[in-house]
């Protein structure tokens, strides 16, 4: 039966069809700590997948699978790798009122917070979302007769449960999770490696419209998202028609949070100075303005000096031969604030399609 399930549980993780099929819920998103704006995600044609909590969720190899499964008793197993169920009122997390987080007993992965715990009343821990959509994979499940939603670890595709829209508000959702298949790990204790994420930085640049330079940079493998806002200027928390009224000396830019083990500042700038012109005075093409002047952001004096340095380069190449790179490098001290953008231009181009005058890559 272990090794059953376990060849189960490959199939799964690899996104294979075994006779269920993927199915996705639509789910209210939660703020992220102190009310800031959580990363996008864009799917890449290559390299690894992040959740917006700048997790790395990237389906493991088959054989780290195998790996992590010599762990788990056959009574874990039989529910994890055999998709099996625990009895009713018998898991340990039950009745668990601590605070803290769940996280996949196979690989770690945070699949559920305290806060979004209830009591259902149905023998098993319930929650109404998890801690990340992009961290529970759901599959429609046809076993036994019944047509249910079947939740799986979207890292490591192990066996959680099932979800039901009978949960309270704000999703209405109830995902009833077996305990066996979660360790929970006590607010103010330290998260195992396995259970934290990536290590990011943050870059910030104006390049025009934001929708295009945002588009462009978070489709670079190594980025885990990118948001369109405003910096640079003098006013706190400018909207976007005082900004296009060129009153409060922001530019429109966007910040970028990567993972500097996959993808670095250099390689970045590199990205950026190829999808606009550097040359032209606050403007892009068509855009006319301050708002539309090309700048860096450092966030450090590190990047700063890369900057420079990189800019410097440029000015050497044939290319700009007559032409003057006029790039604001702007120091953190003096860069400001980054100011996310109203709703309704986040992921601009990934809902309606290019509308920004872009030169080719």
């Amino acid at each position: 039966m272990r090794m059953l399930g376990l060849a189960l549980l490959v199939v799964v993780a690899l996104g294979v069809s075994v006779g269920i099929t993927f199915r996705a819920f639509s789910q209210p998103q939660a703020a992220s700590p102190g009310g800031s704006v959580q990363v996008k995600v864009t799917a890449k044609a290559a390299g690894p997948v992040y959740s917006k909590s700048a997790y790395d969720v990237t389906p493991l190899p088959q054989a780290k699978i195998e790996e992590l499964a010599k762990k788990l008793t056959p009574a874990e197993a039989e529910v994890i790798l055999a998709r099996g169920t625990e009895r009713a009122f018998c898991g340990n997390l039950t009745d668990n009122k601590m605070e803290g987080v769940y996280v996949c007993r196979l690989c770690g992965l945070p699949l559920f917070e305290s806060g979004a715990k209830f009591h259902s009343g149905t023998g098993w821990p319930s929650f109404f979302r998890p801690v990340d959509e992009a961290h529970v994979r759901n599959v429609e499940d046809n076993s036994y007769g019944m047509e249910r939603t079947e939740n799986l670890c979207a890292r490591c595709g192990a066996h959680l449960g099932h979800v039901f829209e009978d949960g309270p508000k704000p999703t209405g959702l109830r995902f009833c999770v077996n305990s066996v298949s979660l360790v929970f790990v006590e607010k103010g204790k330290e998260l195992p490696a396995e259970s934290r994420p990536v290590k990011t930085e943050r870059a910030y640049f104006a390049g025009g419209c934001f929708w295009g330079v945002e588009d462009r940079l978070q489709q670079v493998p190594g980025v885990i998202g990118a948001i369109s806002g405003y910096m640079g200027g003098s006013s706190k928390s400018p909207t976007y028609k005082e900004v296009c009224e060129g009153d409060t000396g922001h530019a429109e830019a966007v910040e970028v949070v990567f993972d500097p083990a996959r993808v670095s500042y250099t390689d970045l700038l590199a990205v950026f100075f190829r999808i606009h012109d550097p040359t032209q005075l606050n403007r892009q093409g068509p855009d006319f303005g301050t708002q539309y002047r090309s700048a860096v952001f450092a966030a450090d004096e590190a990047q700063l000096t890369q900057a420079k340095e990189y800019v410097e380069k440029l000015r050497g190449l044939p290319k700009y031969t007559g032409k003057k790179v006029v790039t604001q490098l702007v120091s953190a001290k003096d860069a400001g604030v980054f100011y996310p953008a109203e709703a309704y231009h986040q992921d601009y181009h990934l809902k309606h399609g290019g509308s920004c005058p872009l030169p080719p890559e």
